[in-house]
């Protein structure tokens, strides 16, 4: 690997990540200052897109951290962290509309949600060993090893990819559903979905990350073929 191929991959690996987390955050202490229009709190929110949308059987609960919002499909729950369930502002109805897309999507068997939700346990494990199969196939000079760590870490990669059309859908339902329902104005859209926007930002990093580690160990086992 060149120099310069060298930077670039540190550069996606390091320095995307990090801007993307400061771009988070950043953009959700901005607007979790800046209330709605209707000051419906995030669990409010939640609460009015999936009863409008028939899912009275998802519970609510809440989470701890900052931004550990999810929706756990095997229990039909969103769980939202304090500052989400309890805030008022276009930061909080974002990511609460955002985890009742994901919801939607269940509710609607989306391809792609089904498809990362089968891939789940296949990347788990990948994730897990492959990086250990390729780095004692290095070190034995054990080629064979390191082929199959990256075959296992292509289904982690294939997760991360799958993911960006699932976290992107579930975004522009959670638009959608924010205007229908009236919980923002159609002045406040354009705020809003900036919030939505920077939390896609860490998903696509994260997918950059991925696709550069494989890369370059695919290159390494190319090399130690020729």
């Amino acid at each position: 690997m060149s120099l310069g191929s060298y930077l670039i991959y540190i550069a996606i690996l390091m320095i995307v990540p990090i801007w993307a987390q400061s771009r988070v955050k950043s953009t959700y202490k901005k607007y979790s200052k800046k209330p709605t229009s209707s000051a419906m709190t995030g669990a409010e929110v939640a609460r009015k897109i999936l009863d409008d949308n028939g899912l009275y059987d998802v519970q609510i609960g809440r989470t701890k951290g900052t931004l550990t919002d999810h929706y756990d499909p095997r229990n039909k729950v969103i769980k939202l962290s304090d500052g989400i369930y309890d805030g008022r502002s276009m930061a909080s109805s974002a990511v609460a509309a955002h985890e009742v897309g994901h919801a939607i999507q269940d509710q609607q068997e989306y391809a792609f949600l089904k498809f990362r939700s089968a891939l789940v346990p296949v990347a788990n494990f990948g994730s897990n060993i492959s990086l250990f199969l390729i780095l004692g196939g290095m070190i034995l000079g054990a080629m064979n090893l390191v082929l199959f760590g990256i075959i296992f870490m292509s289904a982690a990669v294939l997760f991360q990819l799958v993911t960006l059309p699932v976290e992107f859908d579930a975004s522009n339902r959670a638009m959608g559903q924010l205007v229908s329902s009236g919980v923002i104005r159609n002045n406040e859209e354009r705020e809003t979905k900036k919030v939505l926007n920077a939390a896609a930002l860490t998903y696509v990093a994260a997918a950059l990350v991925a696709v550069a580690e494989l890369v370059r160990f695919i290159l390494i086992y190319l090399a130690s073929r020729e």
